[in-house]
């Protein structure tokens, strides 16, 4: 067996690593884009390195689009076996996989105005929603710790990771010549004692461990302080100031998590008698889809359900579907908080209510999720005075608030906390992934500190044997 790393390899975004097995199949874990570098990304996204006719089956982690974005590129281009997930991931591939063809048409289409003044060749997207529907019907769901046989010699097991709703590790067993050997690739691992999602489950022992290490030289503040900050921003922009606070937020995960405190605000009558948009069709969607899916939810949000029937609804929240009902919230004067997609600020509404409030004192942009480095978020996060946005510069005016409590990805005790169900002797390489690479070389000392051996980070298009 081989694994060779396509995607998120010393680096956060484009998740696609492929096993070959000795008989010759391939097995891709994750299909995702890249995202944050502009030309550069979309380059790396429109085209593989490897054939994806020869791919015979793919296993998914979770719906990401850094995880799944590129499944509908993968199918054009001639994949066609099954895409095995779990069934919440399965609901929300379609719709993020259709919004993420509906960004792409758009933005191709607000691009290719200037592109034709400048007597420049248009951009095509990379998919098109006629892409995304001929991948759907691929797609397997399966529940949580159940396995399933892929064929005769690879078995899948997902469990919770509590990263995002329908987030598993994979846990594979695959048999080559009479010996199993046991995989677990982690996808993205969740945090503990969250507001809405179940904590990272146990999984199965491991012999290899492909492994996220998004913030593994980093800390999150506590969670249980999360609410009283976002009402301090609130107060702070939109009360004193008479401001905006834009949120860049994942549509699925982040946006729910918002919305839920700033639900139970409202219930407690703190929340000052402001606007609440969240503009985002896709956001709107995945909601209804979180609603379907209680047997995710942990305690806590279980019990608030017991005396407010919808945790994601109340009093002066508007969710925004309309394009036209979005561009009219640029003409706003009055206080509000904005919520959109995406959470790098590299895509969709986002870009447009950023580039419209960045440059007023009075307002907010908080930041309450990863971004990678080189996207508008990670721009704004780094501090830069200057950003360029549709090929226009801005000048950051607008207060610049990072909340890391938020984030959906664990930090380094609690991605090893994660590895406690683990027996270290047994594990004979852990691969690092998913994480920049000074990043990386951090986490895999304190990975050695906590008993780990065999620890490897490698580097894009890299093979390495399993003997």
């Amino acid at each position: 067996m081989k694994i060779q790393f396509l995607g998120a390899a010393r680096t956060v975004t484009g998740s696609k690593h492929l096993i070959i097995t000795d008989d010759g199949k391939k097995i891709l874990l994750d299909c995702g884009f890249f995202q944050g570098r502009g030309a550069e990304t979309d380059g790396m996204n429109r085209t593989f390195n490897f054939d994806p006719a020869t791919i015979d089956y793919l296993i998914l982690s979770h719906a990401h689009i850094d995880h799944s974005g590129n499944i509908p590129n993968l199918v054009k281009q001639g994949f066609k076996g099954d895409i095995i997930c779990t069934n919440a991931t399965l609901d929300l591939c379609k719709i993020m996989l259709t919004d993420s063809a509906h960004i792409q048409e758009n933005d191709a289409r607000f691009l290719n105005k200037r592109r034709m003044k400048r007597g420049e060749e248009p951009l095509k997207p990379i998919y098109t929603i006629k892409d995304v529907e001929k991948c759907l019907p691929m797609f397997i769901g399966i529940n949580y710790n159940n396995q399933y046989s892929v064929y005769k010699d690879l078995k899948v097991t997902y469990t919770d990771s509590g990263h995002i709703l329908g987030s598993g590790a994979v846990n594979i067993e695959l048999t080559e010549n009479g010996e199993t050997k046991k995989i677990c690739f982690t996808g993205d691992i969740g945090r503990y004692n969250g507001s809405i999602l179940k904590d990272p489950q146990p999984f199965p022992q491991a012999e290899y461990i492909i492994a996220e290490s998004t913030y593994g030289d980093r800390l999150h503040s506590d969670m249980a302080y999360s609410e009283q900050q976002l009402f301090n921003v609130i107060y702070n922009t939109c009360i004193t100031n008479k401001g905006k606070v834009i949120i860049p937020a994942f549509s699925l995960g982040r946006t729910q998590e918002l919305v839920y405190a700033l639900d139970k605000m409202e219930k407690k009558k703190m929340l000052p008698r402001i606007k609440v948009y969240v503009d985002s069709p896709l956001s709107v969607n995945a909601t209804n889809i979180m609603r379907n899916h209680p047997e995710c939810f942990n305690k806590e949000i279980l019990e608030y359900l017991k005396s407010d029937s919808d945790p994601f609804g109340f009093n002066n929240l508007i969710y925004v579907q309309d394009a036209e009902d979005s561009k009219r919230l640029n003409e706003l004067k009055e206080p509000c908080i904005i919520i959109s997609a995406s959470g790098m600020a590299d895509a969709g509404r986002i870009k447009h209510h950023i580039a419209n409030n960045i440059s007023n004192p009075n307002n907010a942009i908080l930041i309450v999720g990863y971004a990678e480095p080189h996207s508008l978020g990670g721009r704004l996060r780094a501090g830069n005075k200057m950003v360029k946005i549709f090929g226009i510069e801005h000048a950051v005016n607008a207060e610049i608030i990072i909340i890391d409590s938020y984030s959906a990805h664990g930090d380094y005790k609690e991605m090893i906390n994660y590895f406690d169900c683990q027996e270290k002797s047994k594990v004979k390489q852990l691969f690092l992934v998913h994480g920049e690479y000074k990043v990386q070389l951090s986490y895999k000392e304190k990975l050695t500190e906590a008993g780990f051996k065999n620890i490897s980070i490698p580097a894009q298009n890299d093979i390495i044997e399993i003997k």
